[in-house]
């Protein structure tokens, strides 16, 4: 997967793209996808965030992370075949920084579970539904914990 790191913050954030293209490998492999999809990762913060949500999803509040999957299409295994583009994600470090502490691990781990989640919603997962919820949540476990466990402070 071509991963595109587009950095809206003042601080170095460099040290994420081998850990979103060690995540991206993970996914392929295990969701037998093409290695040649392509996603774009941008960090924000908060105010950022609040701003994109409101203006494209009326939610008038920061959030984590949001995710613009670049087609309609149920699961990744149905993309059209010449569509290698899947979207864009907005990572706001801000929250990444406060959920790492609610949750009790590293930042690092925090940020890398929002790409992975992010990923997958571009991929066609989401949440919705309990049942699509405990697939989606699965996954996430499965293509992030053997990179990066949860014990990673």
């Amino acid at each position: 997967m071509e991963i595109t790191i587009y950095n809206r913050t003042n601080q170095d954030m460099t040290a994420y793209e081998p850990l979103f293209q060690k995540i991206a490998r993970s996914a392929e492999k295990k969701l037998q996808l093409p290695k040649d999809y392509e996603l774009s990762v941008t960090f924000v913060r908060s105010r950022t965030i609040h701003t994109i949500n409101r203006d494209y999803r009326g939610i008038d509040r920061p959030t984590d992370v949001i995710s613009f999957a670049a087609n309609d299409f149920t699961y990744a295994n149905e993309l059209p075949e010449e569509e290698k583009d899947l979207g864009d994600l907005f990572i706001n470090i801000d929250y990444a920084r406060k959920q790492a502490g609610k949750y009790g691990h590293s930042v690092e781990r925090e940020t890398a579970f929002l790409f992975t989640h992010g990923m997958l919603h571009c991929l066609g997962y989401d949440h919705m539904k309990p049942e699509d919820e405990k697939v989606m949540f699965a996954l996430q476990d499965e293509i992030l914990d053997p990179i990066m466990p949860r014990s990673t402070k």
